[in-house]
């Protein structure tokens, strides 16, 4: 895999110009013929040109499951490939093989040739500075202005923090250099580019409309204006800046950067994991509650999506299957028959650009599904949850099934989970997210070969043949959270005129009221302070944000408790909710690697584990044809050991490619690389 160094990056000298009538693919603007490269006085002349140029960084923001054919960006233990996917980058994570993302034989959306995290980062850290240097150039409003500084600040913050979270500290770029005088810029701590990325977001909060359609500037593409940034997406990325900040990892890894000792590996075996930097998250809890507080005023229009199911292993919620996209939670990741709507809805808050119509049902619709007897077409590649995430969703009743002590899974004995009915009274996120053994997989079988028809209802118990390793799911499930299970040869939802979208955002709603609790509990010194309500958020404390999700999924036939008592009494049993919580709400959404990270648990078991469930299917195969599969009896139900991550201290970080760390002394290699 090839790549350029950061200084061919920053010394870039054209430009793009691009339409502000509509966002397309990255690859169109990549491929964009000698004529449109311009000159910069063309660029910032006017607003339109200056926006065109702007949109080309939208246009570069990575797609997550679009980077290669199969992009691995479920790293932690939530996931798991089957054989053929080993060549991944997730699985390579298993192995501690982190420097595949710079020489292996897969791409991934950090480092690829389509809009990957390392390229596209700094030149568009570039653009953002040329521009903001251009300013003065243009002949418009100071509306149009604002709104054009804006943005630029918002993203030289936004790809500067997308890079420290892999990597750690960068030098933080804010001049559009030359590529004859780059200069020698340090690395800064974790901390100090978080105060440089916070000071842009600021400026960005400041200048950016919290609604571009009520803008004279935005009224020109009305309607269409959802993607692009505004005040309430800049208020929550500086919680969350502000946040990672001060998480156990950043506030440790401060000992490195003052070249103290320090010890990664013992930090959370001593309590470290609840060591917050307690400065940083009072102002990320100020940040998420003013942005939350918009919300509950119903200034902004962003809102948590309703889970209102008529069929909810279906995805459903009515009789046709037509539903209203700004309200159904299915479509914050998919949209079917919409005319290739992008998803999201009303919750999701941040995302790249929809890379344009038919795109998901060439890769990402057919990556989730068995592959046996070619009931889920394409290449033979599959994404399939860990037994560990599955026992991360809790019961109805609120309880999780599992406790951690001293680095054990030990069973919580007021859960009343039955390991003889283990799907039964389970979380309501469990039956939208995942498919088990006996689920009603294939709808429409019309057409189907024989083979294929036995496939009907799924066959996950140990020893089944969609348990094999190559084509089907090693640890006894298949997710449907990203994609309905209706991909499949037999319902073909992923076909032409089911215009299925597919798009996972960057942040929504959900982890915002996730975040705001954690800073919240973070800075908390007494259970009393963990329902103490802000002044910056007079209707919400850390308790109600987390319930405030549990309370979306109790709905109708599906009831939801809230976190139960014995959780509040210490800020340490609470955060361990909302940990388990954001493992379960934001589930293969590509934040579990980052969490644990952050934490300071990915070296640490049961963390460090992925297992399986082998248990004994003991109803007739025709049993399941007439009722509901969560009731089935099993029977020697236990957990397996598949993969143990041999993960160290250099885990915490992803390597710098060496190419760059021997540009310069100050340009370092992360520890242990």
């Amino acid at each position: 895999m090839k790549y350029n160094n950061i200084k061919s990056f920053l010394g870039g000298s054209m430009l793009v110009l691009a339409s502000t009538l509509s966002f397309t693919s990255c690859t169109e603007w990549l491929d964009k013929d000698p004529e449109a490269i311009i000159a910069e006085d063309e660029a910032f002349k006017n607003y339109h040109n200056f926006q065109g140029y702007i949109e080309e960084i939208y246009n570069m923001i990575p797609n997550i499951t679009n980077a290669n054919y199969c992009s691995g960006w479920n790293m932690g233990d939530d996931a798991v490939h089957n054989t053929d996917g080993f060549a991944h980058i997730d699985h390579q994570v298993d192995l501690g093989n982190y420097r595949e993302i710079w020489t292996g034989s897969q791409q991934c959306w950090i480092n690829g040739n389509r809009c990957s995290l390392w390229n596209s980062a700094w030149k568009s850290i570039r653009k953002c500075n040329l521009g903001i240097a251009n300013i003065k150039s243009l002949v418009g409003t100071d509306e149009q202005r604002d709104i054009l500084l804006g943005q630029m600040y918002f993203f030289r913050a936004w790809w500067h923090f997308e890079l420290m979270s892999f990597f750690g500290g960068m030098p933080y770029i804010d001049e559009p250099f030359e590529a004859a005088s780059i200069p020698e810029l340090p690395r800064l701590s974790f901390q100090k580019c978080a105060d440089r990325c916070v000071e842009d977001f600021q400026k960005a909060y400041e200048l950016l409309p919290a609604d571009w359609d009520k803008t004279l500037t935005g009224m020109e593409t009305s309607g269409k204006n959802d993607v692009r940034v505004n005040k309430f997406m800049a208020l929550c990325y500086i919680g969350k800046t502000y946040l990672w900040a001060g998480s156990p990892l950043m506030k440790e890894f401060e000992k490195y950067n003052r070249g103290e000792v320090y010890d990664l590996l013992n930090a959370s075996k001593n309590g470290k994991t609840y060591d917050y930097d307690v400065e940083y998250c009072k102002k990320a809890a100020e940040a998420f509650g003013k942005a939350l507080d918009m919300v509950n005023k119903g200034t902004v229009p962003y809102k948590l999506a309703k889970f209102e199911y008529t069929n909810l292993y279906d995805h459903l919620n009515s009789e046709d299957g037509m539903t209203d996209e700004n309200v159904e939670y299915s479509f914050i990741w998919y949209t079917h028959k919409k005319n290739w709507l992008m998803p999201g809805g009303s919750e999701a808050i941040f995302r790249g650009v929809y890379p344009g119509i038919n795109v998901a049902p060439w890769n990402h619709a057919k990556l989730f599904g068995p592959k046996v007897a070619g009931l889920v077409e394409h290449d033979n590649i599959i994404h399939h949850p860990t037994a560990n995430l599955i026992d991360q969703y809790g019961m109805a009743n609120g309880q999780p099934i599992y406790l951690v002590q001293n680095g054990q899974l030990v069973l919580n004995p007021e859960s009343g989970w039955d390991p003889e009915h283990p799907y039964k009274d389970r979380d309501p996120r469990f039956y939208h997210d995942i498919i088990f053994d006996g689920f009603h997989y294939v709808l429409q079988t019309e057409g189907l070969n024989d083979e294929q028809k036995k496939l009907e209802y799924c066959q996950l118990y140990t020893g089944a043949v969609e348990r094999d390793l190559k084509n089907g799911s090693s640890t006894g499930y298949f997710i449907q959270k990203l994609v309905p299970h209706q991909c499949n040869k037999g319902d073909k939802w992923y076909e032409w005129d089911g215009a299925l979208a597919c798009y996972i955002p960057y942040m929504r709603l959900a982890d915002v009221y996730l975040m705001y609790a954690e800073a919240r509990a973070a800075i908390a010194n007494t259970a009393t302070d963990l329902k103490t309500k802000p002044s910056y958020c007079l209707n919400l404390s850390a308790i109600d944000a987390v319930n405030k999700l549990r309370d979306r999924v109790n709905t109708g036939d599906y009831p939801m408790e809230r976190v139960a008592a014995q959780f509040l009494d210490t800020r340490e049993h609470f955060i361990d909710e909302i940990r388990r919580e954001r493992a379960v709400e934001l589930a293969f959404e590509g934040f579990r690697w980052n969490d644990l990270q952050r934490w300071l648990l990915l070296t640490e078991p049961p963390y460090t584990v992925k297992y399986s469930h082998e248990f004994e299917r003991l109803e007739k195969d025709d049993w399941f044809k007439s009722h509901d599969p969560k009731d089935a009896k099993v029977g020697n139900f236990t957990r397996k050991e598949l993969i143990t991550r041999n993960l160290d201290a250099r885990h915490y970080w992803f390597p710098l490619p060496d190419k760059d760390t021997y540009l310069y002394e100050g340009f370092p290699q992360n520890p242990g690389w």
